[in-house]
Formats: structure tokens, sequence, C-alpha cells
């Protein structure tokens, strides 16, 4: 537990390097600068072979070649290279390098007024070839080290004495090795075999391969804007710095600063060919949620006119809610097989038509051509046209797919031995030489994975290393038990059912549950086909109403991939809030009870029986439908306990205020109704990974249609439930590049007739009248009462979030860097009985990485009616307590 949560908090990293033949001999050494001081992750590149390794932390190396003379070049960024030649004979040959800090030459410009910088035309060509550089290789297959180290360095004061017991030490590294073959096919697909693994955490299937396929060459990495998308100069300035020839070709320095600084944007510096206007290497940071994190990337020739990264390091470091850590990983890269796209084999000269002559006979852009057929004459092009010409080279391409929907597929494997590779195989293959506090690291252990590879054993001896032993404080947090072969039981959390309320006075109850779950893989080795039986009893009692409640809920579940189904049954009696939805919490509740003597809660109980039926079709589109008797009543205050005595605040009757209810629909009544909904996702799109499709479900919208009939006519009496109601709704967001993300939640209904509508089937909205914002930042009102506007006729609501990048006190670059994002929001309602109830505020989020704080007001047509502040869990955390 100790290891997943420190590796969880320090990002989880990764590291690679090269498989070779095992030899007795070879080149090691030392680079290092002018001072003698050690250059960490400098690339040490063999000319002969096209293959190299990166140095460690102490700026040291070993590469294991056969006997024989080499061509070593040492580079690191900001340093110019250096080449040997060393002979390799019966035993390591030591060869260090001294690098000297690189000298930049600058263009000779003639200054003029309004002369632009040239980095702004070597940055346009450079762009304008993004997308070309990235699909100019059809396939690629490589051998990849990865190797990552983290540490926690603070923690909580309350919490060492807590976290000493565990044995997590501060300032002790945690590290983790693996050796894998990486395959890319255009687009998007990454086919990964892990040939061996090495940890000092917990046993893990942590892979590179999104890290090390990941291009720069993208318009986004990790949400973060490329200096090369296509949208580059509306983020970033470019100031060029002088140039430098190494291997023949000119590398062009060219100054990365975002003209609004903060998180999702790159700033350093990015190194770019001449003529070929290709990355040579890069070194950028850029933060997320506070942490800041550091890029550098080293690129090498692989086939004429191609340059793919050799050397990646990363490093990831912040503080969290006094949490602090740090993690850094190195990918080394070799053995490329390159296939490339004989589409793209012609070398395109870049015109750029801002500063640059345009001959008279350059090829522009024909519609009524095939992309192709013109790209096999695109000798010279404009920028512009040439970037027009790869979009619709892609576009056509895309339509060749069989599979449009999936825009990217991963499969991933794990070679049966490589976990079970022992300390002189690592010490043969490993290319950058462990570190001292790397070495003491691997001297732990951890069982956490054979402890949850227990859990569902079939072998008792095994299961009992999954078991543990009861602990009373679970009821109330929360704690599961398994007994092996898919069997467990536990608590749910249940701290929030002690409470208080005017009902029930003080109060406590429970929910447990029971899981028997059976799992194995179909026919496709792909599938997993689970099925799972839950008991879920539940249990309440007021000490004022002297009233018991309980519960049994019975459920069946059986899922085939995307395919699911699940029906159970309900029962019992049972007190709930006339909103199903539950738009207040107990605790919340409890609070401003015993404070301040406000009962916002409002309670009624029902016998009642459910049957319900999930199906889902598919991850797109999922069918509910439930049936449900019941014989509701309504209830009153038990009592008037407070500690607030001021004799001017008295607490509310049970029964909520409604501008359209009248006593009748408080009645005690009987219902039968019949429930359904139906969940849409249109265009939804797919990842693939290792031959299953997965959902990306913030691809598509959301659309919700809901239908309830209460059926009179089986009752003998005329007071049963009587109406049709029908909704429908859509809830999305939209990104805007990094400048900001748009989140809206759109519904309308109606009751199609509303002969006996009571209180508790009465369409209610999600309102607020506490302190404490609601999780969701587009699922409920701020200011609305909760039950003022409830209806039994038309409506229409729409509640709209819209989150900056930059605002107002984001124009500050050290808010911006901590995280803070600012936000507005409009809130609507309609009902045929209520005026336009409308809302509007401003909020900032994710202060200190944890915290929300809204602020606004709530109008009844255009008068004013409330406002006020709300405190909440950043919008980025989503907590969910189901099983």
């Amino acid at each position: 537990m100790r290891k997943r949560f420190i590796f969880t908090f320090l990002f989880t990293g990764f590291i690679l390097c090269n498989l070779g033949e095992i030899f007795a001999q070879g080149i090691k050494g030392k680079v290092t600068n002018d001072k003698g001081e050690p250059l960490p992750f400098a690339s040490i590149f063999i000319r002969n072979l096209g293959d190299g390794v990166p140095t460690n932390l102490n700026g040291e190396y070993e590469f294991r070649v056969k006997k024989g003379v080499y061509d070593v070049l040492a580079q690191y960024m900001g340093y110019t290279s250096e080449l040997k030649t060393v002979v390799v004979l019966e035993d390591w040959a030591v060869l260090d390098f001294e690098l000297k800090e690189q000298e930049y030459l600058l263009q000779e410009v003639v200054v003029k007024t309004g002369q632009e910088d040239p980095a702004l035309t070597i940055m346009r060509k450079a762009i304008s070839k993004a997308k070309f550089h990235r699909m100019q290789v059809q396939e690629y297959t490589m051998m990849v080290y990865l190797k990552g180290t983290g540490q926690l360095t603070n923690v909580p004061f309350f919490l060492k004495k807590e976290m000493e017991k565990e044995g997590v030490k501060l300032n002790e590294a945690y590290t983790s090795e693996s050796v894998s073959q990486i395959t890319f096919r255009q687009p998007n697909t990454v086919e990964e075999k892990v040939i061996s693994i090495r940890t000092s955490g917990e046993s893990n299937q942590t892979s590179p391969a999104p890290y090390i396929a990941t291009s720069f060459y993208n318009p986004k990495i990790n949400e973060a804007v490329s200096p090369l998308s296509p949208s580059a100069f509306a983020y970033y300035r470019f100031k060029y710095e002088g140039s430098f020839m190494e291997n023949d070709v000119m590398v062009n320095r060219i100054k990365v600063t975002p003209r609004s600084k903060g998180e999702r944007v790159f700033e350093g510096y990015i190194y770019i060919i001449e003529n070929l206007w290709a990355i040579h290497s890069l070194d950028l940071k850029t933060s997320l949620l506070g942490f800041q994190i550091g890029v550098k990337q080293l690129y090498q020739p692989v086939a004429e006119n191609v340059w793919m990264p050799s050397t990646h390091t990363y490093k990831f470091g912040g503080k969290f809610f006094g949490f602090a850590g740090e993690y850094e990983y190195l990918a080394s890269t070799r053995d490329y097989q390159i296939t490339l796209n004989p589409d793209l084999i012609v070398e395109t000269k870049i015109i750029d038509e801002k500063v640059d002559e345009v001959p008279k006979d350059v090829i522009k852009v024909d519609k009524n051509i095939s992309a192709l057929e013109q790209m096999a004459q695109a000798d010279k092009m404009t920028r512009k046209d040439f970037r027009k010409l790869i979009n619709e080279y892609e576009k056509e391409a895309m339509k060749e797919r069989e599979e449009i929907e999936v825009i990217s597929e991963r499969n991933y494997s794990i070679d049966s031995m490589a976990t079970k590779r022992n300390l002189s195989y690592w010490d043969s293959i490993r290319p950058v030489p462990l570190t001292l506090a790397e070495i003491k690291g691997y001297q732990r252990d951890d069982s956490l994975a054979i402890i949850e590879s227990a859990k569902n054993s079939e072998v008792d001896s095994v299961a009992k290393k999954a078991r543990r032993n009861f602990r009373p404080g679970e009821i109330l947090t929360g704690g599961r038990y398994h007994f092996g072969k898919g069997r467990s039981a536990g608590f749910y959390p249940n701290i929030e059912k002690l409470s208080f309320n005017t009902v029930e006075g003080f109060k406590f109850g429970f929910a447990a549950f029971y899981r028997l779950e059976k799992s194995n893989k179909m026919a496709d080795s792909v599938t997993n086909h689970v099925r799972s039986w839950n008991f879920k009893p539940e249990f309440r009692y007021g000490f004022s109403s002297t009233q018991p409640y309980g519960t049994l809920e019975v459920r069946r579940s059986i899922t085939k991939g995307s395919f699911g189904q699940t029906f159970g049954v309900n029962g019992g009696k049972f007190i709930f809030q006339y909103n199903k939805d539950q738009p207040i919490s107990e605790l919340v509740n409890m609070v401003y009870s015993l404070l301040l003597r406000q009962n916002f809660m409002k309670l009624y109980e029902q016998d009642f029986i459910k049957g319900y039926y999930y199906h889902r079709f598919n991850d797109a589109i999922t069918f509910r439908t439930n049936l449900t008797y019941a014989n509701r009543r309504s209830l009153e205050n038990n009592t008037d306990y407070s500690w607030y005595n001021k004799p001017e605040r008295v607490y509310t009757p049970n029964q909520p205020e409604n501008i359209e209810a009248e006593p009748g629909n408080f009645e005690n009544h009987q219902a039968l109704i019949w429930e359904n909904s139906l969940e849409w996702r249109p265009g939804l799109k797919y990842s693939i990974r290792n031959g299953r499709k997965r959902p990306i479900y913030e691809s598509a919208p959301l659309v919700n249609i809901h239908y309830a009939k209460a059926f009179p006519g089986v009752f003998n009496n005329s007071t049963a439930a009587k109406f049709d109601w029908i909704e429908a709704g859509v809830e999305h967001f939209f990104n805007f590049g990094v400048s900001g993300k748009l989140d809206f939640n759109v519904k309308a209904g109606a009751f199609l007739n509303n002969d006996r509508v009571y209180f508790m089937d009465f369409k209610h909205f999600g309102g607020n009248r506490t302190i404490f914002a609601n999780m969701g930042v587009a699922s409920n009102y701020r200011f609305l009462d909760y039950y003022q506007y409830s209806t039994q006729t038309q409506y229409v609501s729409g509640i709209i979030h819209y989150q900056f990048r930059k605002f107002l006190l984001t124009q500050l670059p050290m808010l911006r860097f901590s995280g803070v994002r600012e936000n507005i929001f409009f809130n609507y309602l309609k009902t045929k009985n209520s005026p336009h109830y409308w809302e509007v505020g401003y909020s900032l989020d994710n202060l200190f990485r944890i915290f929300r704080v809204e602020m606004g007001v709530g109008f009844e047509n255009n008068n004013y009616q409330r406002g006020g502040v709300r405190f909440g869990v950043a919008s980025f955390i989503n907590i969910n307590f189901d099983d």
C-alpha cells in the first residue's frame, strides 16, 4: 500500500535503454563539463553502430561491444559535441569526455525598422512541416530501456509517524526499470512487448509506450500546446539565439516563451535543423496542477532526412497538500527499424511567403487532384500550401481506414520471463549504471502484487495471503475483506449515516455487502466475462421517531466486454428525501440543524418493492427500466432540538414549500410506477488496448431520454398516483485550445398528464441553500431553493460553466503556475408557473490544488433573490462512493 501511494503521488514514471548482445568488453567512461561537473543524461552515440546510451545522474555510461574500432560521439544540450575514436580489445576501454559550452553564431541580419526575428520564419517553416515529419515514417520498431526513480521529500507533520510505521522514509529512492520492444504504425497504433521488468516498489505494468510514442510534432502533448502546433503563434513568442554546425547540418536555437505563462504551455528551447525543418533536440518545461514538469529530448538520424529521439528525460516535482516529492525518468531508444511512408519520400523545399520571394513555377494545391498525386510533384511549395496539402493527404488516408471511430490502438504484452531476470542479466544489459540511492532502493521488497493476485485465487493457501482481520472502525469508514474464489464482504462508508434531522432526531445507520464474483477470458482471449451476485442490506434508526427502517437489495450483473446486463430487486421499509437525487447530504443537514436551526432536508417514508433491469447494448447506448410498487406516507417533525437557541428562528415543517403544491400532493397514497431511461453518446470514439475496444466517453455528448408512467388501475381507490412524464437532456463540454473549457447541461421536459402527481413525483431541480458547493460544475444550481420551483408541468433548465486559463487574477503568472483556474457560470430555470430564475457567478478553482470557491447571485425575473459564497472540492477531483 505504501509503495502504491508513493508511486501514484510521484506520477509513477518510467525509463528505457537498449538490449544487445552480452559481451565481456565494451566502452565506459564519464562525461563532464570543463569545470569537472558531471553531465547527467548526456548522449553517447556509437556512429559505427548507429546506436548509443545515455549517462546516469553522475555522468557515467557503459556500452558493451565486440572488439573493434569505434567512433564515439558525446552530446549534451548547450555544449559542443565531441567525437573520439577508441579501440576495444579484451577488456573495457575507458573513454571520458569533457564538453565545452556551445558557442552560437548569429545570422548577419540588416537591422531595419520592423525587421522580424529570424526565429519567426524558422518556426513557420517547422510548423508547416510538423505533420509531414510525424507521418513520414509508416512504421518503426525500437528497443527501449526505461528507468524511473522517485522519492518522497516531505509529508505533513501529523502523518510522519504513521508513515514511518509503514516503512516509508523520506528521501529514499524508489526505482523501476524495464526493457521493451515498441512498434508504432500509422496513424496511432503502438505495440509493446515487455522483455524484462525490475522494480523496488510494487509489481506493476507501467508502460513507457504512451510517452515514447508521444511526439512534439503533434498539436498537443498531454493537453499542453506544442511549439510546433498550427496555433503555436497564438501561444508563444519565438526568439532566434544563434546556430551551430553539427554532423554537417546547421542547427538553429530557438527560445520558446509563452505569451501567457502558466499551465499547458511550454517554456525553454527547441533546436531546429536548417532546410530540413525537423527537431534536433529540445529542452522545455511546463506545469500541470501546480507540478513542474521538465522535458528533454535528443534526436539522431535514423534514415536519410529522418531524425527521431534517442534519449528522453522527464522530471516531475511539486507539493500537494503537505506532501512533496520528485520523480525522474530516462528513456533510451536503440535498434530502430524504419519503414518510410512511400507517399512522403519527396523532400519539399518550403518557401515562407512572408519573407521569401515566391517563384512563378511553385506548385499550388488543387482540390480537383488527389493529394497523393500532388505529393509526388511537391519539390517546392509555400508553407501555407504545403500544410494544406498534408492536411488533405491525411483526410484521404483517414477515409481508407476501416474503423474511423478508433483514434488509438495499444497492444501490451509481457514476456513470461520478464519478472524472473536475475541481477547478472540486468548488470549485463543496463546501459545506465545505478546510483547508490537506486541500489539501496532495490534492497527493499514488496508483496503487494502477491496480495492482489490472491484475492480471486482458487487455491485456499494462496487466498489466505489476501485476508486481513476485521477492524471495527471500518464499519464507519468502509472496508472490504477477501476470502478467495471471488468472495468478499465488507461495509460501505457509513460515517454520513451517523447524523441528525428533525424527523428522526439523532439517528444511526449502516450498509454492508457480500459479493461473489467469477471472471474468465472468452474465446477471443481479450474480452472478460464477469458474473457477480451482490447482496446489500441497509438499516437505520431514529431516536426521536423510535422508528427502525431496513432494506435488502439483491443484484445480478453480467458483463462481456462492452455488453452488460444488470437486474435485481430491492425492497423494505425506508425513509427518503422528496428529491431522489438527494440534493443535501445528511452531514451537511445535521450541521445546519444543530448549529443554525435550519432543516433543509425534507423526508417521507415508504414500504416498497422495486425490480429493475439495466441493459448496456454497447458503449454508446444503455437502457434502464424499473417497476416500483410503494405505499407512501408523509412524515412530521419529531424534535426541535438545536444548539441554536435564539427564539426568532424555528424549524420549518417537514412539508416543503412550493409554488404549485397543494395539501393533496402530500396525502398518503399508493403508487405503481414504471420508469425508463435511455443514454446515448452519438459519435463516441474508441481506443483499443490488447484487442479490446475501450470507449473514450468524454469524446461524445451524453443524450438522456426519460419516461415515467404511474398506473392507477391496479388499485381500488381514487388516490393512486396517475401521471405520464417525459424529459430529454444533453450534457457535454468543449475545449477551446488551452484557453478555456465550456461545460453545459441542458434539459427540458413535461408532464403529459398530471391527474394525480404526488410531491415526490414532481420534477425537482438540484438546489443549494448551504455554503457547501456541490460536486460537478454543471450538475446543480448554486442558490436555488431545494423545492420552491419543483413542478408537475413543463419546464426547461440550463447550467453553463466556462473555465478560463487566464481571466482576472490569473493574469498573474504566479497564480497560473499554482494551478488556479477562474470560472464564470450562468444557470437558468423556467417552469410553467415559475418566474424566470437565473444565476450568474464567478469562482476560483483548484485553490491549493484541492478547493473551489464560488461567488454569485440568483434572480427571479430581474429581481434579486439571494446570493452568497460556496466552498467545495476542486472540479478536477471526482469523489465516488459507489461500489
